[in-house]
C-alpha cells in the first residue's frame, strides 16, 4: 500500500514520553489511509475501525496462539 515506506522510525526510545505522541503522527495517517479505501469499497467506516482495533488487540504478544 502507497504509504507504508513513509512511516518514519522514532526519535525517542520507548519508554520516553514522547513516543507515544510519534507513533500516533506516525501511524494515524496510514490507518486513516486504510479506513478510507475501506470506505470506497462499501465498508462502513466504523465497522472497519472497530475490526482494526479487534485485530491490533489480536497481534498483541500474551503467550496465546494466534488464531486464524
Amino acid at each position: 500500500m502507497e504509504g507504508l515506506e513513509n512511516i518514519p522510525a522514532p526519535s525517542v526510545p520507548v519508554t520516553d514520553m514522547a513516543y507515544q505522541v510519534q507513533l500516533r503522527a506516525a501511524l494515524g495517517p496510514v490507518l486513516d489511509r486504510v479506513l478510507d479505501m475501506a470506505e470506497s469499497c462499501g465498508w462502513d467506516r466504523r465497522k472497519a475501525a472497530y475490526t482494526m482495533m479487534f485485530l491490533a488487540a489480536r497481534a498483541l504478544p500474551d503467550g496465546k496462539a494466534r488464531q486464524g
